[in-house]
């Protein structure tokens, strides 16, 4: 499916009617779990009672009164998210059902469709091989459809320096004020070094990272000989996949770079979502829904679960027969 040469406006009204509608159904009341305000508003004060939480004690007053009084708070239910897309050349691959790009415009429309729905405010950052441009918050259906048709018209590079996360990350830092439900959604095939600056990110921010994967990343089939192209720089060799052993080789070649993200985003903090091009969108939303849901009535021991997805390095971004 090339997505291009569709409208924003089709690809919104495909959603809506193919996994939207269906979530409506299965998250019901969990959209206030998965989509939270962050801040708390002073209400006012009144004298303390046998059973409130001495933490909320305001001390100044109580001095001048001569009687404990504390404060009282309404929740800020208006959520502000940000986007931190990964659009380079990785994304451009896909070998069972639809590329990763298909899998990655399709999420956040949705996501974004479900939170302005609600009052909320999204906005996105875009990178591709570069920090392309910044598309500030705002709330409602033109704030939908204008992140789609930046996404869907993003050009496609051919050939790109080798991705760096990094700089999209600080951007981040330097763009968002206000704290922020944050989605950083990315094959995660990249320079190192972008583990710094997702750990400051996540001190200010509520942060989860959504990992774009294509099960052929992991695991190559036996369908002979093929060409495998790193997406970045164009070159190009051929591979013999009857080969056994060297198939063995990719795959755990492919578990040690996988294992390796695991343990940076899990030393970080950050929550992890997955999204392969093989599985339904919508049950994919509802796991991270139900990951949010855990997490938030958790203890702080909470251990977050090993995540399956795939990390392939840059030599295996496209594949070719």
């Amino acid at each position: 499916m090339q997505m291009s040469t569709r409208s924003p406006d089709r690809i919104l009204q495909r959603l809506d009617w193919t996994v939207v509608r269906r979530l409506d159904g299965l998250l019901q009341g969990d959209y206030r779990t998965l989509f939270r305000g962050f801040g708390l508003d002073l209400a006012g004060l009144r004298e303390y009672e046998m059973t409130d939480d001495v933490r909320y004690i305001d001390w100044n007053v109580t001095a001048r009164m001569q009687t404990p009084y504390v404060r009282q708070y309404t929740e800020d239910r208006d959520v502000t998210a940000w986007f931190l897309l990964d659009m380079s050349p990785s994304v451009d691959f896909g070998t069972v059902q639809t590329l990763k790009r298909n899998v990655l415009i399709d999420f956040v429309t949705v996501l974004a469709r479900l939170l302005t729905r609600h009052g909320n405010r999204v906005g996105a950052i875009l990178y591709s091989g570069k920090v392309e441009g910044m598309i500030p918050a705002r709330s409602g259906k033109y704030q939908v459809l204008r992140l789609l048709n930046a996404l869907v018209n993003l050009p496609k590079l051919k050939h790109a320096p080798p991705t760096d996360l990094s700089p999209l990350l600080e951007a981040a830092l330097r763009m968002i004020r206000r704290r922020s439900l944050v989605f950083v959604v990315s094959d995660f095939i990249s320079a190192p070094g972008w583990e710094k600056p997702l750990g400051t990110l996540t001190q200010r921010h509520d942060v989860m990272a959504v990992r774009v994967y294509d099960p052929r990343e992991m695991e190559l089939p036996d369908i002979g000989t093929i060409i495998m192209e790193d997406a970045e720089s164009g070159e190009q060799i051929f591979v013999d996949t009857h080969d056994q052993p060297f198939r063995r080789r990719f795959a755990q070649a492919a578990q040690r770079r996988e294992y390796k993200l695991n343990v940076a985003l899990s030393r970080v903090g950050v929550d992890v979502a997955e999204l392969s091009t093989e599985d339904d969108l919508v049950q994919q939303i509802v796991k991270l829904a139900t990951l949010r849901k855990r997490r938030k009535t958790a203890p702080a021991s909470f251990a977050r679960p090993r995540a399956r997805g795939l990390t392939p390095g840059p030599e295996i971004a496209r594949l070719g027969t």
